[in-house]
C-alpha cells in the first residue's frame, strides 16, 4: 500500500504531517511506503528517512487545480498511490474540490465538501455555535480598519484578531489592533476576524468524524506549554468527560467527515468550555492521540478505504507531549533533488 500525505513542514509552526505518519506506521493494520507530498524544497519533514519513502514537489492549490491535479496524476501514474491525506487548512478546500477526479483515477481520500468546510469556517463560527448552544466568543468579522473601531462597542480589550486560515494576535488597544490587521491581511487576506478574549486556560481537542454525525474518536488535551504564536509546545491528555461530550456534539451537528481539531478555552471564572476554533485536519500534536491509545490517523486511512472502524472508548489520561527540535544535516545533493527534479528519493 502507498499513502500519501503533505504537512511534512515540521518547523516553529509545525505542519501535522509527520506525526500523521508516525500514527500510520505504528498502526499494525498498514504495510504501506509513505509518499510525501511537499510545496517546498526545505520541508525538514520530506529529509527524514524515518518518516517518508519517496517525496514529491507539488504546486500549491491557489496556482490552480488543473495544476494541481495534473502533477498528483503524474505522481500517481509512478507510484500508485492507494490514500491521499491532506493535512493543512489552506490546502483542503482545494484538495475537497479535487476528490472526486482523484477518486476516479484510484486515489481514495477521505474529506469534508466544501460546504462542511465552510460550517466551520472562522467567520461562520459563532453562528454555528449560536445554532446549536455552544457557548463562542463574540466577534467582529473585520473587512476594513472602519470595522475596527466597532470594537468598544461589543467587547472590552484586549482582543484576539485573527487571520481567516492563520495566525492570531492579542491586542491591548486600538493601535495594536490595527497592526495586527494589516500583518494578517497582508499575508492572509480578508476578512479578519475580531473575537472577545476569554480568560482562562486552552484545552484542545484531536477528533475524527466518519461523516454521519459519529465521533470515531476524540482525545482532549490541555496545554501545559504555549509559544508566542500561541502553539502548545507541551500538553497533557486530560480526563474531562463535559470536554468530550461537547466535542462529539459538535462533530454530530457538523456531521464531519475526516479529523479535526477543536480549540477551547475553560472560562476561569465560569469553568465553562468555550469554543473558539474548529480546524478542519489533524493538529500536530496528534501523535499524542496515539500514545493514549487512539490511533486516529490510521483509522481516517481505514475509512478511507471504505473500511468499517470501531469507536474508541476510552484513552489514557496523564499523558505528556514535548516538542523539541533538533538539527538534521543532510547532503546538497538531496536538496537539489528536490528543487531540479522534484522528487527525493529517501531509500
Amino acid at each position: 500500500m502507498k499513502i500519501a500525505v503533505t504537512g511534512l513542514n515540521n518547523v516553529d509552526n509545525p505542519g501535522p504531517g509527520v506525526p500523521v505518519i508516525r500514527g500510520i506506521k505504528d498502526s499494525k493494520k498498514f504495510d504501506a511506503e509513505i509518499i510525501g507530498l511537499i510545496y517546498d524544497a526545505l520541508e525538514p519533514g520530506a529529509y527524514m528517512k524515518e518518516v517518508s519513502n519517496r517525496n514529491y514537489l507539488i504546486p500549491y492549490p491557489s496556482s490552480g487545480l488543473d495544476n494541481l491535479f495534473e502533477r498528483l496524476a503524474y505522481i500517481h501514474e509512478t507510484e500508485k498511490i492507494d490514500v491521499l491525506v491532506p493535512t493543512l487548512d489552506a490546502e483542503l478546500y482545494g484538495f475537497a474540490k479535487l476528490s472526486p477526479k482523484l477518486e476516479s483515477i484510484g486515489i481514495k481520500t477521505f474529506l469534508p465538501s466544501k460546504e462542511h468546510l465552510d460550517l466551520r469556517a472562522k467567520d461562520k463560527l459563532f453562528d454555528f455555535c449560536t445554532k446549536h448552544d455552544i457557548k463562542v466568543p463574540e466577534n467582529i468579522i473585520a473587512a476594513s480598519i472602519q470595522d475596527l473601531y466597532t470594537i468598544p462597542t461589543k467587547f472590552s480589550y484586549p482582543v484576539v484578531v485573527k487571520g481567516i486560515f492563520y495566525d492570531a494576535y492579542i491586542v491591548n488597544n486600538f493601535d495594536e489592533a490595527v497592526a495586527a490587521f494589516n500583518k494578517i491581511n497582508l499575508k492572509w487576506g480578508l476578512p479578519i476576524i475580531v473575537q472577545e478574549f476569554i480568560q482562562g486556560d486552552e484545552f484542545n481537542v484531536a477528533a475524527l468524524g466518519d461523516g454521519t454525525g459519529e465521533t470515531i474518536g476524540a482525545v482532549g488535551m490541555r496545554k501545559l506549554y504555549i509559544t508566542d504564536k500561541g502553539k502548545g509546545w507541551a500538553g497533557i491528555s486530560v480526563d474531562d468527560p463535559a470536554l468530550i461530550t461537547i466535542s462529539e456534539k459538535i462533530i454530530e451537528k457538523l456531521k464531519w467527515r475526516s479529523g479535526a481539531e477543536l480549540e477551547f478555552i475553560k472560562d476561569k471564572s465560569s469553568n465553562e468550555y468555550y469554543l473558539v476554533e474548529i480546524n478542519p485536519r489533524f493538529p500536530a500534536w496528534v501523535y499524542l492521540a496515539v500514545a493514549t491509545g487512539q490511533n486516529l490517523p490510521a483509522a481516517l486511512v481505514d475509512l478511507a478505504l471504505g473500511n468499517k472502524v470501531e469507536k474508541f472508548k476510552e484513552y489514557k489520561t496523564g499523558i505528556i507531549f514535548i516538542r523539541y527540535s533538533w538539527d538534521l544535516i543532510t547532503d546538497v545533493n538531496k536538496f537539489e533533488q528536490i528543487t531540479v527534479n522534484g522528487v527525493l528519493n529517501n531509500g
